[in-house]
């Protein structure tokens, strides 16, 4: 794990000595000290959801996210649901990658209630810069899991994507949605008939290996930050957006 943490560059004093893991997946989806990340205030300002670089940010004309320079894909594939793919046509979007030396859990980047969630089999494909400029539809093709959420501003889609040895995401506002990369696993979905609390910044889950984040949103709600551009670095709880 000191290896490792040497290796990428990964500061150590934010989390607890390596001691108390019992496992590297657990060291991999290590927890903050409380107050690490400070979460910008007003309901209806969206925070970053992790820590990462910006992959792409924009708006989902006709339904389609760009993944890179020339390569966009359906977000109605992303999601699995097509239903929730019309609702969020136009809205804006960001996508931000984790790559191995960052914090690798998932918080909501705005308080509300949660509605439900998708679980999406598929492939494991790398998701580093390479991958992603290459390989077609990657984000629609690998594995994921998307949390609905229902917020100030409108409806909001967290997607977890999958990458090589991932394949696990963890939600921890329900144990009973599936973690990824389970052999001969099928597509699966649950809408809630009491949704449930989400606080802005709280945990919404973790990877045990590192990937992407999408957050989508309903059009005409949020205005990204400008300074979304691919390449730029963000943490949690930073504001990404506001209500327009």
């Amino acid at each position: 794990m000191r290896a490792f943490a040497k290796r990428y560059g990964i500061d150590l004093s934010e989390c607890p000595e390596v001691e108390v893991y019992r496992s590297f997946g657990e060291f991999f989806a290590r927890p903050l000290h409380p107050g690490s990340r400070p979460i910008a205030g007003g309901e209806q300002v969206v925070v970053s959801p992790v820590d990462g670089v910006v992959s792409e940010a924009g708006f989902a004309a006709g339904g389609r996210l760009v993944q890179a320079k020339g390569i966009d894909y359906p977000a109605a594939a992303l999601l699995g649901d097509d239903t929730l793919a019309r609702r969020l046509e136009g809205g804006a979007y960001a996508t931000l990658y984790l790559s191995p030396r960052d914090y690798h859990r998932i918080h909501f980047p705005l308080g509300g209630r949660i509605l439900g969630w998708r679980y999406l089999p598929g492939r494991l494909w790398p998701v580093n810069p390479a991958s992603v400029r290459t390989v077609r539809g990657l984000f629609a093709a690998n594995e994921r899991l998307v949390t609905i959420l229902e917020t100030p501003v409108g409806t909001c889609a967290v997607v977890a994507v999958g990458a090589t040895i991932v394949g696990r995401v963890h939600a921890f506002y329900d144990p009973s949605a599936p973690p990824t990369n389970r052999i001969g696993a099928r597509a699966q979905a649950r809408d809630y008939e009491t949704p449930l609390p989400a606080e802005k910044g709280q945990e919404l889950g973790a990877f045990e290996m590192g990937s992407t984040v999408i957050v989508m949103f309903e059009p005409g709600r949020v205005a990204l930050d400008p300074r979304l551009a691919p390449g730029a670095r963000v943490r949690v709880g930073e504001a990404i957006g506001a209500a327009p």
